[in-house]
């Protein structure tokens, strides 16, 4: 496969078209070429900037009948002040409940008729809607998106209605052991700040939160400058553009010369708070995330953390997986993850297990990590962690899903858009040294430990 490139000011070599910041309203560049080993193109990547700074990001793909679409809103719950906690995520709920044009039904009935997916989630830092339809429903699937974040209703009963279905939803998550450790660990780690409060809100703060503050939110941050419409497979980029200024160009929202709201950069990681935080709660299993501070997600050390997480607990195979369950038998389930933001980022280890196993597993994993801390991986790890990550990758690729939330997150929040080989070549540029370097980086910090179960 071949791409176009330019020099970044930083010296990186990074994607030509990258930013749209300075692009010109109404211009459209190739941003990547993509061929196979014949020289045949297989993708195609074009952004187009709309008047008001919306971003149209499309990848043609050759081979599928599908399309998906998402619309990327540069807000979450990282944006939110104590007083508006949940909000981000009560509006991405509000926005399916009907417009002018559409009732909730009418909505509904669209892309269920035409056997389309459908759904919408809100993160941290951004929250997107999105779709999955037959390449020739795409256009009904622009419009019916384009209008329920363009004009909205956000009437009364609709927001006393959602308000229960929301508060139901938080008590289902505050019944899941894997969500209450996660979101303890967070808070742990981060505090009472946006990042360490869950994303969903709590009892009281929805309960507390009004039509009126919604509202705002929703006019402060449902901009075109903040948004991003991202469409991969089986479409043309001319006819996407068309179909986005019709179905967004409503209310006057695509209106002015703003240019795009640029992403969140920052290269060093947030400081956290190491400690204990425990919960006790009536469930069967103890469950424990023991991690420490991890990296922004610009930090080009990215790629050698995806070698070394795949190596403790990203597999079967890792360490964790052999020596916590394969050969004492002390949990069913145990992985590494990495968690990354634009200024914050964790790393850890996520696992349950029986209270009588509680010390064991704790012990096992403080001494793995102490382990790679003080001599890295071996060679036969970097190898199957690198083929590991490799192939995870490019399998995740063959969707038009996939590809479309490759460019929404490339074009809203990362400050690259790489093609799938160079991704590939950056994962095979990771050397032992580089792993070692970091293992011993970050596993010698505090560390953080959040634990919910019966004691």
């Amino acid at each position: 496969m071949t791409h176009a490139s330019s020099v970044h000011p930083t010296g990186r070599q990074v994607s030509a078209g990258r930013s749209a910041v300075a692009q010109r309203i109404g211009s459209t560049r190739t941003v990547l070429t993509e061929k196979d080993a014949d020289g045949q193109v297989v993708s195609t990547v074009r952004r187009t900037v709309l008047p008001g700074g919306l971003r149209v990001v499309t990848e043609q793909m050759t081979g599928v009948r599908s399309a998906s679409i998402g619309v990327w809103v540069g807000v979450g719950s990282r944006d939110e002040s104590p007083s508006l906690h949940g909000c981000s995520h009560f509006l991405e709920h509000l926005l399916f409940k009907g417009t002018r044009e559409r009732t909730a039904m009418d909505i509904s009935v669209a892309l269920d008729a035409v056997g389309g997916e459908f759904n919408a989630f809100t993160a941290k830092e951004y929250t997107c809607f999105h779709a999955r339809v037959l390449d020739h429903d795409l256009g009904m699937t622009v419009d019916v998106l384009g209008d329920m974040i363009t004009n909205s209703l956000l009437a009364d009963v609709d927001v006393e209605a959602e308000r229960e279905v929301i508060l139901d939803e938080i008590a289902m998550h505050d019944d899941d052991p894997d969500d209450v450790v996660h979101n303890l660990f967070a808070a742990q780690a981060f505090g009472d700040t946006p990042l360490g409060r869950g994303i969903a809100g709590t009892e009281a703060s929805i309960r507390a939160l009004t039509r009126a503050q919604i509202k705002r939110f929703y006019k402060s941050h449902y901009r075109a400058a903040n948004m991003v419409v991202a469409v991969a497979g089986n479409i043309d980029h001319a006819t996407v553009v068309r179909q986005v200024r019709a179905a967004f160009g409503r209310q006057g929202f695509l209106a002015g010369d703003e240019a795009p709201v640029p992403p969140r950069i920052t290269e060093r990681a947030r400081k956290v708070n190491p400690g204990v935080s425990s919960v006790t709660r009536p469930f069967e299993q103890v469950n424990l995330v023991l991690g420490v501070k991890g990296i922004t997600r610009s930090d080009d050390r990215r790629f050698a953390l995806g070698v070394l997480s795949t190596a403790i607990g990203g597999g079967t195979s890792s360490r964790l997986f052999q020596e916590v369950r394969e050969q004492r038998g002390l949990a069913y389930s145990i992985y590494s993850f990495g968690s990354s933001h634009a200024d914050a980022g964790l790393v850890g280890v996520s696992v349950g297990c029986l209270p009588s196993k509680y010390d064991e597993v704790l012990e096992v994993i403080r001494a793995e990590l102490g382990k790679v801390a003080r001599e890295g991986i071996t060679a036969e790890e970097l190898t199957r962690g690198k083929g590991q990550l490799k192939g995870g990758l490019v399998l995740g690729m063959e969707d038009s899903g996939s590809r479309m939330s490759r460019l929404g997150k490339a074009e809203l929040v990362h400050d690259e858009m790489l093609s799938l080989d160079e991704v590939l070549d950056r994962i095979d540029a990771v050397t032992l040294d580089d792993v070692r370097t970091l293992a011993a980086e970050l596993f010698a910090q505090p560390q953080i430990l959040a634990v919910v179960g019966p004691h």
